[in-house]
């Protein structure tokens, strides 16, 4: 099982990466919620050059990812849950949940960190807002989030097969919601009592600071409210919210792939 999970872990990943892409992207093509300012095709040749970008970056410096990790923590035994003993099904529930939570907070670190907020900004500066606003993120930012997510697998002693399933749950619900579409009120009320909608997630990307500093969850809903970083709905609502940083609006800087890269560095 191990061995399979290595040696597929890509083609899962890919796979499961595509799939959710298609299927937001479609949705959103036939149902937006919101009128988008620019083209399809400006934004997102730029927004999915960086992922391949990343991606690349990860794959050179990190050749076994988080699942490698996790592997070689299951064999030597290490971190608490495999210390203690936890049943494989618990300890994977265990983990995933864990994993979010610490998501969650690493997401709050990035925005009260100037120096990590230089390099998140990248994510916010984005002129609309769809699915691949879930996957724009500074080269630098994913290898942060890469190192403090492998430090989380060994000292939690995380499965294989539940980094695996973070993986993709966390890859999926960025994209989901981040998508720019809209569930039906009564759908949403009863999603969102357990998974970040786009409702939910979009009030995050808003201009107003106060709304900016709050709803941090990707994939639980439930870390916002138990730690009171919840909002329920944009002041403006979600077709008058304005979205993107108010002191970057110039297309050239925060859209094409050389503006995004360099955007941390430029006063």
């Amino acid at each position: 099982m191990e061995s399979w999970l290595l040696t597929n872990e890509l083609y899962l990943r890919l796979g499961a990466f595509f799939g959710v892409f298609l299927i937001m992207a479609l949705w959103e093509r036939v149902r937006p919620c919101r009128p988008l300012n620019f083209t399809r095709w400006y934004r997102w040749s730029n927004n999915l050059a960086l992922v391949f970008l990343n991606s690349l970056i990860l794959r050179i410096l990190f050749p076994v990812a988080a699942v490698g990790v996790a592997l070689l923590v299951e064999q030597k035994g290490y971190g608490l849950l495999n210390l203690l003993g936890v049943p494989l099904f618990l300890s994977t529930f265990i983990a995933v949940v864990t994993l979010d939570m610490l998501i969650y907070w690493q997401h709050v670190l990035f925005h009260k960190i100037p120096m990590l907020w230089a390099l998140h900004k990248v994510h916010h500066a984005d002129l609309d807002y769809d699915v691949t606003t879930g996957a724009r993120f500074h080269p630098l930012e994913i290898l942060l989030s890469m190192l403090v997510k492998m430090a989380a697998i060994v000292l939690l002693g995380a499965p294989a097969v539940a980094v695996l399933v973070f993986e993709i749950l966390l890859n999926a619900s960025a994209m989901f919601n981040h998508s720019n579409i809209q569930l039906p009120r009564t759908v949403d009320k009863f999603v969102r009592m357990f998974l970040v909608t786009p409702d939910m997630h979009r009030v995050h990307h808003s201009q107003i600071q106060q709304e900016t500093d709050s709803n941090y969850g990707f994939s639980l809903s439930c870390w916002d409210r138990l730690f009171s970083t919840y909002t329920a709905q944009p002041q403006k609502g979600h077709l008058g919210m304005d979205i993107g940083l108010s002191e970057l609006k110039e297309p050239s800087l925060v859209c094409s792939l050389k503006g995004m890269i360099s955007l941390p560095f430029r006063r």
